[in-house]
């Protein structure tokens, strides 16, 4: 199977990556079934990546509905290291504007009852996530803004909601008291795979409009969030490939290649054969097969 080390995964308005040569489409089978959509894989900026559009070409799939587990094992398989993660977001804080970027470091969950592990039938393990995204990547995807020109907030909470309705009044209210400051629905599953999967991720929070709380809200129409998607979707490539090729003269591993070392409770003996098999490229090389 072709490797990439870098992966690229596009949210709401970011459904393909421009600037790709040596293009190809590659379909990956998993144990958790079929990702989202194939992955678009190539070079950016001379730097092999691959590129999944989360919600499936054409926006068909809701965020409760995603593959999240089939997604970041095909990465695995793949040998992405690094995922850069781009995501459509409400504000709900006045100082985060449409078509800001904000670089998240802690999420909060509101969703209910999303398969966010991949630990289970008969192998136990507990990561640690208090710090739930990559400071490294985190900090290139600060920079890369930067040096694009691109308005960019270092830091801040995601709250994850359900979806796919938005909040009530009551509950954006209720989200600003708590001090969360951007709203989304799909990254904090794909930041706990990410690390059980010992692969680097970091969030491109994307603010298309301010949450319900804000009193223009109702005042936003359609064709005002399109634009601030379309212009989000430049920005975001831009930064992209500014990170990938920061990304590629970066000389470390992630900081969090090891995170499921110490993790695993389960003797080895104890866990189930297809098990084993089942999670061979997350837990095979602590586990064996």
């Amino acid at each position: 199977m072709e490797k990439a080390h870098i992966g690229i995964i596009g949210g709401s308005g970011l459904y393909q990556m421009e600037g790709l040569s040596e293009v190809r489409e590659v379909s990956v089978e998993t144990p958790f079934g079929k990702p989202s959509d194939n992955f678009i894989l190539g070079t950016l900026e001379g730097v092999p990546v691959t590129f999944l559009a989360r919600h499936g070409r054409g926006h068909r799939i809701l965020p409760t509905e995603l593959p999240f587990r089939a997604n970041i094992y095909a990465m695995k398989l793949l040998g992405v290291e690094w995922i850069i993660s781009a995501s459509a977001v409400g504000s709900l804080q006045e100082q985060y504007a449409p078509t800001d970027i904000v670089i998240p470091d802690q999420f909060f969950d509101r969703t209910r009852g999303r398969v966010s592990t991949f630990f289970g039938e008969g192998v136990v393990g507990h990561i640690t996530f208090a710090h739930p995204v990559c400071s490294d990547l985190s900090g290139i995807l600060v920079q890369s803004c930067e040096t694009v020109g691109v308005k960019v907030h270092n830091g801040g909470t995601y709250l994850c909601m359900e979806g796919p309705a938005f909040s009530t009044l009551a509950e954006s209210r209720l989200y600003r008291n708590w001090g969360m400051d951007v709203i989304g629905m799909t990254n904090l599953q794909e930041a706990k795979l990410a690390r059980e999967a010992e692969i680097c991720y970091a969030t491109m929070a994307l603010v298309t409009d301010y949450d319900c709380w804000h009193p223009d809200h109702d005042a936003v129409t359609i064709d005002m969030v399109i634009e601030y998607l379309n212009k989000n979707s430049a920005n975001a490539q831009k930064v992209i490939r500014e990170a990938v090729w920061r990304l590629s003269k970066f000389g470390k591993s992630c900081q969090y290649s090891s995170a499921i070392k110490n993790a695993i409770l389960t003797n080895p003996n104890a866990i189930p054969p297809a098990t084993k098999k089942k999670l061979a490229a997350i837990i095979g090389k602590y586990v064996g097969e």
